[in-house]
């Protein structure tokens, strides 16, 4: 499969990108690895996992997972990569935004009042929406952590990150 890749720089051609099987191979393993820790972290339920990476069948995402636990070869469908790329993408935003994982797990399992989740938690969004679920939360706090969103709306047990509270290295 070839995709485009942006360029770094703005008014450059974007650059095309093969992904082949041997690439799928290369970051399979650790991806679906790093996916179960996050997974567990969050307390997301098993059987919300298979929601999460594109409803695979039972039996494929249990191969799946024993092949990566052991570190046999593994080639995840582009699709589910896709995904697993998402959720490192809203865990590493999580992980931003919020100073422990309590606060992070109450966000993310809560209900919230943002208008793209309409009083259902992130969560929800998440394994009810499919990938573009997936996509809104990631974009959601994309945005908030530039400052274009609002935080977490009134009633929150924590506030909104502000600009003073942001701490660059």
């Amino acid at each position: 499969m070839t995709i485009l890749q942006l360029p770094e720089q703005a008014g450059a051609e974007p650059v095309s990108q093969t992904i082949d099987a041997a690439a799928r191979r290369r970051v399979s393993g650790p991806a679906l690895r790093t996916f179960l820790i996050i997974a567990d972290r969050y307390g997301i339920a098993p059987q919300d996992h298979v929601a999460l990476l594109g409803e695979p069948s039972a039996s494929t995402y249990r191969k799946w997972v024993r092949k990566a636990q052991a570190k046999e070869p593994l080639a995840l469908p582009l699709d589910t990569l896709t995904r697993i790329s998402a959720i490192l993408g809203i865990h590493k935003a999580l992980g931003i935004l919020f100073p422990n994982d309590a606060e992070a797990m109450i966000w993310l399992t809560g209900p919230h009042r943002g208008d793209v989740f309409g009083g259902q938690a992130p969560l929800e969004t998440m394994l009810e929406g499919g990938f573009d679920g997936i996509l809104t939360v990631r974009r959601y706090l994309d945005g908030w952590r530039s400052g274009l969103r609002g935080g977490p709306g009134e009633g929150a047990h924590f506030e909104p990150v502000r600009e003073m509270d942001l701490v660059f290295k």
